[in-house]
């Protein structure tokens, strides 16, 4: 006989969203559950964010020695190439990963949440039956929060396995591939490709329309592009992939002939869908919004009392923006006035250089930017910076001089992430950001300068 368990509060999914919600409603006093199949930390914490970022830092590192050995930088030379040891660094990268993890496993029990490791499928919209190593688990709550995620995208033409791999596969690779070739010149493609071209890999990006990171404006991306161009990743706009090939990937290109590309490994990254089979969703009769589960600004859906955060409900699909839903409906269950409703979610895209994208873009109707050269500011060029056309633009409304948006791309610049939206969602006008006095010498400058530009009085450029 199965046990059975009835609670408060069901959380399906231990990612961002579905465990911040979990502990946000410990903290409340609400007895909570929370069900995970894999591994706590979820996508972003096991085999996204994170170790990604982790192999990103790593790569650079090398890639520095590498340049250093060359030719000798800032009085510093080095006698011989270094030497990576791959299985090294991803062990390295593991173990970020671990202690991560069971941080996360001592937050929960630190908020009395019951964790139960399984795959959990719905029999009805409050009932689900969770398959773990001692048994059959029946869980009947009063609410649930689905934070189920999402996976990449697959190409029915070219399958995941052996020398085709996704993000994950990328990020615990046991040998360096000599070539890589990276399907979608995505942030995901992009991040990896640049790493894996850090780490001595020859990479070829192919893409399907006309420019790399197409959600994102052309003098942003630029900088990423030069650099690409400088460090012989060979990019293939307008092309198509065909398939595998047993020496690499057949594609069509935008003249419509058709090459192979040589390839130890082949990277798919063309995007990532809801996770939303699997788990019985077809019994709890939600209303979809295409392939998103539809929510309303408090993150319910269409069955009362069942509630849906993160990649399930819709762009943008980030890690952040389901930790704030998690928090927002674990605070309505416990009784609060709250909704989701933010001005705006921060992006970043962790290539070389850095992007960070918050609000409204430029060019938007009724504004007037101010953009601020990463070559003007000191502590950019003293930190080797200042020399990838990177910049800080400020968007803001051509009347009221409040802040709507701001982009950047450079070296280190997502660190100036929560200042930009900070701003914004205070509703903070550029004359607010002049009087601020900036440390000096630091990269918060730059922001302070930009501003000053839309006023038409920067100091520095």
């Amino acid at each position: 006989m199965s046990e059975v368990i009835k609670t408060k509060v069901l959380v399906v999914g231990g990612g961002p969203g579905g465990y911040v919600a979990a502990i946000r409603c410990g903290q409340l006093g609400l007895d909570t559950v929370l069900v995970e199949g894999d591994q706590l930390g979820g996508t972003c914490l096991i085999r996204g964010c994170i170790p990604s970022k982790a192999m990103i830092h790593a790569a650079s590192e090398f890639s520095s020695m590498v340049e250093t050995a060359r030719k000798p930088q800032f009085g510093i030379s080095l006698t011989s190439p270094p030497e990576l040891d791959l299985a090294g660094t991803v062990a390295w990268k593991d173990s970020i990963v671990n202690r991560l993890n069971t941080g996360v496993g001592a937050l929960l029990k630190r908020a009395k949440v019951k964790v139960i490791e399984g795959w959990g499928r719905f029999s009805d919209a409050k009932t689900c039956q969770v398959e773990t190593s001692d048994g059959t688990v029946t869980i009947q709550s009063e609410h649930v929060i689905l934070a189920t995620g999402s996976a990449p995208v697959e190409l029915p033409f070219l399958p995941m396995g052996g020398k085709v791999i996704s993000s994950a596969e990328a990020l615990s690779l046991a040998e360096l591939p000599r070539k890589l070739v990276v399907v979608g010149a995505g942030y995901i493609g992009l991040e990896l490709g640049i790493a894996y071209a850090k780490l001595g890999s020859d990479v070829t990006v192919v893409e399907s329309t006309d420019r790399i990171l197409p959600l994102y404006d052309k003098q942003l991306v630029e900088p990423v592009r030069q650099w690409l161009e400088k460090h012989g990743v060979k990019l293939h706009l307008n092309a198509c992939a065909k398939g595998e090939r047993d020496d690499g990937l057949a594609v069509e290109l935008d003249d419509g002939s058709e090459v192979v590309l040589p390839a130890d490994n082949i990277l798919v990254t063309v995007g990532r869908k809801p996770l939303t089979e699997g788990w019985g969703m077809e019994n709890m009769v939600l209303e979809m919004d295409g392939r998103f589960v539809k929510v309303d600004e408090q993150c319910a859906t269409s069955t009362k009392n069942v509630w849906a955060i993160g990649d399930l409900v819709g762009e943008p699909m980030l890690a952040h923006k389901a930790s704030a839903q998690g928090e927002v409906v674990a605070e309505i269950i416990a009784g609060k006035k709250r909704r989701f409703d933010p001005v705006a979610i921060p992006a970043v895209c962790f290539t070389e250089p850095e992007i960070v994208s918050v609000g409204v873009d430029a060019g938007a109707p009724n504004t007037t930017t101010g953009v601020f050269p990463m070559a003007a500011s000191g502590r950019a060029l003293s930190m080797n910076a200042g020399d990838s056309g990177g910049f800080v633009r400020v968007v803001a409304h051509s009347g009221t001089h409040r802040i709507l948006g701001v982009q950047a791309v450079g070296a280190h610049i997502s660190e100036l992430t929560a200042a930009f939206t900070t701003a914004i969602e205070m509703g903070a006008t550029v004359g607010d950001i002049e009087s601020i006095i900036q440390a000096h010498p630091t990269m918060g400058e730059m922001f302070q300068e930009a501003s000053l530009k839309v006023l038409g009085h920067a100091i520095h450029a």
